[in-house]
């Protein structure tokens, strides 16, 4: 996937030379921060709403951006900026999705590991809906936190330097977002329950 992306942010023809357009090189520190963090960056646009495939167009749209300004980009600052520029992506997409109709199919193309049982299947699909329904009612200042810390590994630093706040309002968000969370899933498991019990 990762070459697929590369391919879209290489610069377009600059000059040509006895009629052959020449195409400058794309940047090998562009290219390796594209390989390092493009799964970060599609999982972080797939908890902020999109789809897999608004992810795809979105993970493009984020690396286009990042191309234009790798140079101002320090790696041990890339992981942040490509944090705010995908939540800045999703928000886009997600604005322009609501003006659209919904297309049904649109997850019909998810591949999913047959190696588990049907059943542990089946379990896994439903808490990752469940966790995406939930993480979608969050307030987005909670959601980021929670995404970061707990799905994506991030320090608190990391995620003050990410988000540009100090590290008390992360721990103090990161707090709210955890109880929020747990008082989400188990209202809605059990709705479930109650759903599963009615006649």
């Amino acid at each position: 996937m990762s070459e697929s992306v590369t391919a879209h942010i290489a610069p377009g023809h600059a000059s040509t030379k006895e009629g052959v357009p020449v195409v400058p090189a794309v940047d090998p520190h562009l290219i390796a921060l594209v390989r390092e963090h493009h799964g970060f960056v599609w999982r972080v646009l797939r908890r902020f709403g999109l789809g897999p495939a608004d992810a795809d167009d979105a993970a493009q749209q984020v690396f286009i951006v990042l191309s234009h300004r790798v140079a101002g980009v320090p790696a041990a600052k890339a992981r942040a900026f490509l944090f705010r520029t995908a939540m800045h992506v999703a928000a886009k997409a997600n604005r322009s999705r609501r003006r659209r109709p919904e297309d049904v199919s649109e997850d019909c193309g998810e591949r999913e590991d047959l190696a588990p049982g049907a059943d542990e299947l089946l379990d896994r699909r439903r808490a990752r809906e469940l966790l995406d329904r939930v993480l979608s009612e969050m307030s987005h200042d909670l959601r980021a936190v929670i995404v970061l810390f707990e799905l994506e590994g991030l320090t608190m630093s990391e995620i003050a330097e990410a988000l540009e706040i100090p590290p008390g309002t992360v721990a103090s968000r990161l707090r709210r977002a955890r109880a929020e969370l747990e008082a989400r899933v188990m209202r809605a498991r059990a709705r479930g329950l109650a759903g599963a019990t009615k006649p």
